[in-house]
């Protein structure tokens, strides 16, 4: 199929991909632009998992303070310096201030959460099915959705991102790590409170 150089040049600027990797999502997707930007994305995020094992040492700490009573401070990092110093990067730390600010998580991502919380909520949920009679094979499937929900409410990685709730943080990073091109790690996070607790 023959791509107009318009719609290549059109998705590259809408995009940033390169010529011939626009040239052949456009090819893909029979045309079809938006398509072509979700071929883009799929490819982008393929990518950014390879690079999850690169090491990410270069980064920026970002603060956000809302109304001068609660704020945060976000660890993002990065492979480079250059990527560390781009608007995107710097924008992204600044939305995942904002959104921690926002929904106060307990946790980072599920792996964060100690062996012992997640024990008890397992406890709490299995008291909770005791009295229902559900059987024991179904139980164990509903313990593990109850467990995801919650993850979902206490690790940042897990949470749909305040401004656009259709996205978790974690897609969030997949799709920034596949626009610079590098392993982005949101490291750690600290929210604060006017007179809040330690």
């Amino acid at each position: 199929m023959s791509v107009p150089i318009e719609d290549i040049k059109k998705l590259r600027a809408m995009t940033g991909a390169g010529m011939m990797s626009a040239k052949k999502a456009l090819e893909e997707a029979s045309g079809d632009i938006d398509k072509a930007i979700e071929v883009l994305r799929l490819q982008g995020q393929a990518s950014a998992a390879k690079r999850a094992d690169r090491e990410a040492k270069n980064g920026l700490i970002e603060a956000y303070v809302h109304v001068g009573k609660i704020g945060a401070l976000v660890e993002l990092n990065c492979e480079t310096d250059f990527v560390a110093r781009t608007d995107d990067f710097k924008a992204f730390a600044k939305d995942i201030a904002m959104h921690v600010t926002a929904t106060d998580p307990q946790y980072l991502s599920p792996d964060t959460v100690p062996e012992e919380v997640i024990e008890k909520e397992k406890e709490l949920y299995l008291a909770e099915l005791e009295s229902a009679g559900k059987p024991d094979a179904v139980k164990e499937k509903i313990i593990q959705g109850k467990l995801d929900k919650y993850y979902e409410a206490v690790c940042l990685t897990r949470q749909p991102f305040v401004k656009d709730p259709d996205k978790t943080i974690e897609q969030l990073v997949l799709d920034l790590s596949a626009k610079v091109g590098e392993n982005v790690v949101i490291r750690r996070f600290k929210r604060i409170e006017l007179g809040g607790a330690e």
